[in-house]
């Protein structure tokens, strides 16, 4: 049975059994900045399992893409030694919603494996909870395994094995796993294999069936829930390794035509592989290239992009890590990239987004792999001098090795692999802590702290049942005043819930139904004000925000008039004017994407986006600059659609079905069931909560005013719309006519008028470089200069120039060496009251005098630092005033050297 066939009768089984099958969500998981990747199948389905959520099914079948390269589940460094060890992973699970539980989870479970997929059944080992810290023995699971398989073949294990949390409180419960015995060939290096605990591969776990049961609270007391629900993960790279009795994952069909095509581009073969045979270096740097690939790849699809920061960071590892193994297997330059198809290939029927992607994915590959190349040419010469300033036996620092990771960019095996070379030691444990200092002020950027408001609560699901008021009614789409809301709540700035809030105070306010957006899919906050009765009390709003994940809308507020309180009736009323240009920039943006995909490529992808009043701003993936008439085809196409005064749509539909219809989702939204669709007819269709124009001529005019790149292989377009794009023309005449001014010429003539003076300009600085360099020579004279000294068998000039740049600089030590024959030439330059420091070593002096060691020794004279080749070396610096002491100190050093060596 073939990966994909297994995948599809998991899912297919279940559906059978009443399972709504679901798509798998993102691997960025959407409002929960704690967790850096989705890693199991429940996590689109948490709000679902805590309650918060109610879904129109109650069974669920999925098969989730997962990331396990954090915290606990960090898979990372195992992956290549490891048989079965994978970042990026598929995850198949069943799941129920208060509805059934243990008498009907194990028998589908059994009956999947026994009789769908044929396992044999005494290769099955089931677990249960055997009790423990109180928390009593699992005499159910016990008792329905009892009946599938003889009683000796279940095993009892503690809390560590068989009780799974989602967190320090909240849903826990009792768990099921089932084990498969792959035989005895397996090598087992123990003196007697210890079965299921034994650490070999002989017995592995290929489900869990986790029974959430209990409400664990602060106090750390299990209450039972009243809904109990159903988690399982099954890995399916495990169980096709399973079925299809291989040895590795890797040996499975999931892996086979990466692996083939690696082989194909390196030249080494990999495998094959028997129950007794240890991996070689070949074969770990090929799993390591196929398993990372597979990461990158659907990472990317997902809208990811390398960077320095958090997500992106990881990426960025995760790549260079695989470039890494690149190269031990041979690889000199770029070839992941090329490696992309196969898997698009291989799994875009089962995750679409792949081949919608490919040009994206195969584009930021390609830009990373050219990247780390240009880091190893920065990086390798750093590394090359802190190794030689450390010296054979010495240690590498952990802060000296985290800033070449951090910086250069260097990968911390790469460090480690040369420093071996040179018989340096690393600080392993000293870069380990540097790493996690980083780590966690990245993880204090993303999070957040709710106090009360994350104990908010409001009608319960019985009086939502009755149809009684539900708080925090969105009105915004049809008006941009309520009247008679009701103040639900208050909280002062600490975010702690208050009876009163009165004149001058700040601090967040709820209502009962509300016309302020929340900021959220890259629309901003709308603003304006609420107002108690006659004016008794006023509070401007100066943003809206979610106080807690999930929770309400709570109005920032500053009380000018009067004061609030719980239970005030009020009018809110949001500023009109701010809203109609959030409008405009809202629905320009669609029309914005909309034209990058026709004219750039479906390719486009949204990775950003910033809706505000005064602007809009635009992300997406794209591989390259934009060019000038492709920018102009662009913003003429969006003026084109607001021109024709097309009518937007609103409708609210379901989620599968939007998207059957051709809706695009937008990066970083999480949607549920059901969603709104925007759509301006045959230009655009998106899924998005946002406001718009009643129609695309409401949007007046569109002027695109910058297009950059932010990252590898995502660019930015800014734009203006209705009077932020007159104003923004009326600016940029007003730029030009000042310049046609100052250049004394009709327009017609202004851009040969510059360049002629462009040309002129740089010929005169040439001019005034060779002026100066023949001054500094000395070139009357026709010698190498009075200042020249013997030292030895040897000449040494140290000399104070001033006004020259750095490629003069170069260019005149050069020449006085070549003058003086055999010899060393130290210049020292003051410029804008910097200092530019050269030294040129003749070839025939190097192995006694080192120019980048001279450099390092003397440039922390002037405040400054560098390094180079033994014949050449550079430096800067900021205190021209000790430039003298530099060159005294320069002769005292060079002669030391020369005489040391002599």
């Amino acid at each position: 049975m073939r990966s994909s066939e297994v995948r599809q009768s998991f899912l297919d089984y279940f559906a059978r059994h009443g399972h709504q099958i679901v798509r798998s969500a993102s691997l960025v998981p959407v409002d929960d900045p704690t967790l850096l990747f989705t890693n199991a199948g429940m996590n689109q389905f948490k709000e679902a399992f805590l309650g918060r959520e109610r879904r129109s099914y109650t069974r669920a079948t999925t098969s989730q893409k997962c990331m396990r390269v954090s915290g606990k589940h960090n898979d990372l460094d195992n992956v290549g030694p490891s048989w079965r060890h994978h970042t990026f992973f598929e995850m198949l699970g069943n799941f129920s919603f208060g509805d059934y539980f243990k008498q009907e989870a194990i028998p589908f479970a059994w009956t999947l494996l026994t009789e769908v997929w044929q396992l044999p059944p005494e290769r099955l080992y089931p677990t249960v909870f055997k009790g423990e810290s109180g928390i009593p023995r699992d005499d159910e699971a016990h008792a329905i395994w009892s009946g599938l398989v003889p009683p000796d073949r279940i095993i009892e294990l503690g809390l560590e094995e068989n009780f799974w949390a989602m967190g320090d409180t909240g849903p826990c419960g009792r768990c099921s796993e089932v084990h498969y015995h792959r035989g005895d060939a397996i090598q087992c290096d123990e003196p007697v294999c210890r079965g299921i605990d034994c650490s070999c591969d002989r017995y592995i776990e290929i489900w869990n069936n986790v029974f959430m049961e209990f409400d664990r609270g602060t106090d750390g007391h299990l209450t039972p829930l009243p809904a109990v629900s159903i988690d399982t993960g099954m890995g399916l790279e495990r169980i096709v390794a399973v079925i299809q009795d291989k040895v590795s994952n890797y040996d499975t069909d999931l892996f086979a035509p990466l692996l083939r095509a690696i082989g194909d581009q390196t030249g080494r073969v990999y495998g094959p592989h028997t129950p007794k045979t240890s991996p070689g270096p070949d074969d770990v740097s090929m799993r390591v290239v196929a398993d990372h690939l597979r990461a990158m790849t659907f990472l990317i699809a997902d809208g990811v992009m390398p960077s320095n920061e958090w997500r992106g960071y990881v990426l960025r590892k995760i790549m260079r890590r695989a470039m890494r193994h690149g190269k031990k297997l041979g690889m000199t330059g770029p070839f992941l990239h090329q490696l992309v198809d196969v898997l698009v290939q291989d799994m875009g029927a089962a995750y679409p987004e792949l081949p919608a992607s490919r040009d994206t994915i195969v584009g930021v590959v390609h830009s990373e792999e050219e990247r780390f190349d240009a880091v190893l040419n920065d990086g390798l010469p750093r590394l090359e001098s802190v190794l030689a300033a450390t010296g054979s036996g010495g240690v590498l620092p952990g802060r000296e090795i985290f800033r070449l990771y951090d910086t250069y960019g260097l990968p911390l095996d790469f460090i480690e692999d040369l420093a071996g070379e040179r018989a340096v030691g690393v600080d392993r444990a000293g870069f380990e802590q540097a790493l996690a200092s980083q780590r966690e002020q990245s993880r204090a950027r993303a999070s957040f702290g709710a106090r009360d408001a994350a104990e908010f609560r409001f009608a319960s699901d019985e009086d939502r049942a009755q149809g009684l008021a539900v708080p925090d009614r969105f009105e915004g789409y049809t008006t941009t005043r309520v009247d008679a809301t009701l103040v639900l709540a208050l909280f002062d700035d600490t975010r702690t819930a208050v009876d009163e809030l009165e004149t001058t105070a700040c601090g967040y306010v709820v209502l009962e139904r509300t016309p302020f957006y929340v900021e959220a899919g890259g629309q901003v906050s709308d603003t304006g004000r609420i107002t108690v009765g006659d004016d008794a009390g006023v509070a401007e709003i100066d943003g809206v925000e979610r106080l807690a994940p999930g929770g309400p809308r709570a109005h920032h507020v500053r009380v000018t008039t009067g004061r609030l309180r719980p239970g005030d009736v009020v009018t809110a009323a949001v500023d009109r004017e701010r809203r109609d240009s959030i409008r405009r920039n809202h629905t320009a943006t669609h029309l914005l994407h909309a034209a990058l995909r026709d004219q750039l490529g479906p390719h486009v992808k949204q990775a950003g986006s910033l809706v505000a009043p005064d602007r809009l701003r635009f992300d997406f993936a794209h591989g390259g600059p934009i060019g000038r008439a492709t920018l102009d085809a662009i913003e003429r196409q969006v003026n084109t659609h607001i021109y024709a005064n097309d009518p937007v749509n609103t409708e609210v539909r379901s989620t599968q079905e939007a998207i059957d219809a051709g809706a695009t989702a937008l990066f970083g939204e999480k949607y549920g069931e059901s969603v709104r669709v925007v759509s301006v007819p045959g230009v655009s269709m998106e899924l998005c909560g946002g406001t718009h124009c009643r129609a695309t001529g409401d949007i007046g005019a569109f002027a695109i005013t910058q297009e950059t790149g932010v990252a590898a292989g995502v660019r930015r377009v800014e734009a203006v719309t209705g009077p932020g794009a007159l104003t923004h023309v009326q600016t940029q005449r007003a730029e030009l006519a000042a310049v046609i001014g100052a250049l004394g010429v009709p327009g017609s003539r202004a851009v040969e008028t510059i360049e002629r003076l462009h040309r002129e300009t740089k010929r005169l600085a040439r001019a005034l470089e060779q002026l100066k360099m023949k001054v500094a020579l000395g070139a009357q004279s026709g010698t190498a200069g009075d200042d020249a000294v013997t030292v030895g068998d040897a000449r040494l000039i140290t000399r104070r120039v001033s006004g020259l740049e750095k490629g003069s600089l170069r260019g005149l030590a050069d020449s006085l060496r070549d003058r003086l024959g055999r010899g060393v030439v130290v210049l020292a330059s003051e410029n804008e009251d910097k200092v530019a420091l050269v030294v040129s070593v003749s070839k025939d002096l190097v192995d006694r005098v080192h120019a980048g060691q001279v450099v390092k020794a003397i440039a922390p004279i002037v405040g400054g630092g560098g390094g180079g080749r033994p014949d050449f070396a550079e430096a800067g610096g900021r205190q021209p005033a000790k430039i003298d002491a530099l060159l005294a100190e320069s002769r005292t050093i060079v002669a030391e050297m020369l005489n040391a060596n002599s």
